[in-house]
């Protein structure tokens, strides 16, 4: 007499040595307790998974960025790049690297220039000592127009240093998880560059001003105008962001035109941001970066107008 065919045991389709009666909800291939993704029915297989997060819309906030802003990984980077610029910056000093850590304004708090500095901090343009006649040099009205941007990464030393990466620490996280990463960096260098647009129309020739405080100031305004969106108190905001005003103001050789060019630029770009209808929203967004960076030609176009040429009295 014939004997039945033993019943054949299921295996794992991603492991044949291991037997297995679950199978995969979707596709109903046989799954082991490794390859098993628990499902609202069920269980699904790592395939299956990965499709199924390829068609599955991803989660925004409510001014249109992804939920990975709140892990704030721009702004650590964005310190991370800080203190690598002012490590590269002792560097360049050489022999001389302890002048790029301390020893120079606010009572030996802050540092003096290395040749870092001497590159990219933002310099609007030379005169000659005493007689106010136009020189040419590393300067914005020469053609150095990269100032703008690299000097938003420079400090003159560690206390300048760790005051700006606190401030970022604390403000930025927020903002990054309210509008996710790509709005959040544009916010942040918008803000910055914003801060050394008006350097170069407002502050006196021969000053080199380099530091993200204008960055930082941008970031005040915006989390003010972000959390007034979100029906949030911003008491505990602005007491802090009029403090730093009284202080910018009371202390020599503070940058007024970044902190408050970054300030102004931050509430533009937050409103734009925050208030874009949604229907419409990253088309404003969008629109918000572009005419700002517009507005920021327009005025270094108007301030390079009014340079005086090399050899003339300024």
């Amino acid at each position: 007499m014939t004997q039945p065919p033993a019943p054949v045991v299921p295996v794992c389709y991603r492991h044949t040595d291991r037997e297995t009666y679950v199978r995969c909800n979707r596709c109903d291939r046989p799954i082991c307790p490794d390859c098993m993704n628990e499902a609202s029915v069920g269980f699904q297989c790592p395939e299956c998974v990965r499709a199924g997060s390829k068609t599955q819309r991803q989660a925004r906030t409510a001014f249109g960025g992804t939920q990975a802003g709140a892990a704030g990984t721009v702004t650590i980077t964005l310190i991370v790049i800080n203190v690598l610029v002012f490590i590269i910056g002792i560097i360049s000093a050489g022999s001389n690297a302890a002048k790029g850590v301390a020893g120079g304004g606010l009572g030996g708090l802050l540092s003096g220039s290395t040749p870092l500095h001497d590159w990219g901090a933002e310099v609007p343009y030379f005169t000659a000592q005493g007689s106010g006649i136009r020189l040419a040099g590393d300067s914005v009205a020469d053609g150095d127009f990269y100032q703008l941007f690299t000097s938003i990464f420079l400090h003159y030393g560690v206390f300048h240093l760790l005051m700006n990466m606190w401030a970022l620490w604390i403000l930025g996280r927020p903002l990054e998880a309210a509008l996710g990463r790509v709005r959040f960096l544009a916010l942040y260098l918008l803000c910055g560059l914003g801060g050394s647009v008006l350097v170069f129309l407002a502050a006196a020739p021969n000053t080199a001003s380099a530091g993200a405080s204008g960055a930082i100031f941008g970031m005040f305004t915006a989390l003010i105008v972000v959390f007034r969106r979100m029906r949030l108190s911003v008491a505990s905001i602005i007491p802090v962001l009029v403090l730093n005003l009284i202080l910018t103001f009371s202390i020599s050789g503070i940058s007024w035109q970044a902190h408050i060019g970054g300030l102004v630029t931050g509430a533009l770009v937050a409103a734009g941001f925050a208030y874009a209808p949604q229907k419409q929203r990253t088309p404003v967004q969008i629109a918000t970066v572009a005419g700002t960076l517009v507005l920021f030609a327009i005025l270094l176009g108007v301030g390079l107008a009014n340079v005086p040429p090399v050899g003339s009295v300024a």
